[in-house]
């Protein structure tokens, strides 16, 4: 077991500081799988570093009642991505999409403690529930760096089909799910998304509460569990459907998707990247409402409570449907 002690040790060997003067508490994970806490560090180069304790094995009751053994075995393998990769990926991503930097992993037993750069001491200190267009942008183009940094990369050790939504990975949702209409177009929306000419990394969870704020404008993110191959549209309809209302959608659809693939094209060039961006844009714009309606699937399935009635959806359903036509 990692021990409250054990943890401090880890900590000042692997960042070289004298002592630790303070323990923040900062939450508990998903589901009661550990906590995430903030320790002060006195002697070395680093003033504070985030700590993230998860325990394999301390599996709690779900909110929603979805704690079944394939939930379990998804949230462990979601905490050995993150681990792969803060090892093997995370060093790839340069100012534009900024991560945390990771200090060191230590596993003993069915505990993984991973040690963290502090990004609010590093100046993204802030944390939105509502923004303003300024802030979308902000997030847009942190999606739109990632994207094209790693366009076209396998994901080795990763999730092979990023999100923590997809298909393989939900079959008690969608066997929930009582619209039949979208049940039997799970499927076809499913392998239509995976056999897109170009694949991404996803972040997977790319909601407003991943995002870290600076005042200066850029975004850092955290919480890696879902990342792995994908349609970068899967990440934006998603972060879409958390920063604005449904009666905003069918608005600000074009604003949004205009400003990604502006950045994504620069990006791209930036990064020497071999591509058809024509062709690319053309797909992904084409699978924009494959996406949305991705997730919408899920949720419907997931928490039904949630997903009233929605014009903006219904109309994403028809071009979809549209599509496979």
């Amino acid at each position: 077991m990692i021990s409250m002690m054990n943890i401090e040790k880890i900590i000042l060997k692997m960042t070289t500081a004298n002592s630790i003067n303070d323990v923040e508490y900062i939450q508990n994970l998903w589901s009661g799988y550990g906590s995430i806490m903030r320790y002060e560090l006195d002697g070395g180069q680093i003033d504070s570093v985030i700590a993230k304790h998860i325990g394999l094995v301390n599996k709690q009751k779900h909110l929603t009642g979805w704690n079944t053994d394939l939930s379990h075995k998804r949230k462990v393998k979601s905490y050995k991505v993150e681990t792969a990769w803060y090892n093997n990926w995370s060093q790839q991503c340069g100012k534009g999409c900024r991560v945390a930097k990771c200090f060191g992993i230590e596993h003993q037993g069915d505990e993984v403690l991973i040690v963290l750069e502090d990004l609010d001491d590093s100046g993204f200190f802030l944390r939105k529930r509502y923004v303003n267009w300024r802030d979308v942008e902000a997030c847009l183009r942190w999606l739109a760096c990632f994207h094209a940094t790693f366009l076209g990369e396998r994901p080795t050790h990763l999730w092979k089909v990023g999100t923590y939504w997809h298909l393989d990975t939900r079959p008690d949702e969608l066997k929930a799910l009582k619209d039949d209409s979208l049940k039997k177009m799970a499927g076809r929306i499913d392998q239509r998304l995976k056999k897109c000419p170009y694949q991404t990394f996803v972040h997977g969870d790319a909601k407003l509460a991943n995002f870290c704020f600076s005042k200066e404008g850029p975004v850092a993110m955290v919480d890696f569990q879902y990342v792995g191959r994908g349609c970068g549209m899967k990440d934006v309809a998603y972060l879409m459907g958390d920063c604005f209302s449904e009666s905003e959608y069918i608005e600000v659809e074009s604003q949004v998707l205009e400003f990604y693939f502006s950045v994504l094209k620069q990006e791209c060039v930036m990064k020497n990247k071999q591509i058809d961006f024509r062709s690319l844009e053309k797909e992904w714009r084409h699978l924009f409402p494959w996406a949305w309606v991705d997730f919408y699937r899920f949720m419907k399935g997931w928490a039904p409570e949630y997903c009233g009635a929605s014009a903006y959806t219904d109309l994403m359903i028809q071009r979809v449907i549209e599509g496979m036509n």
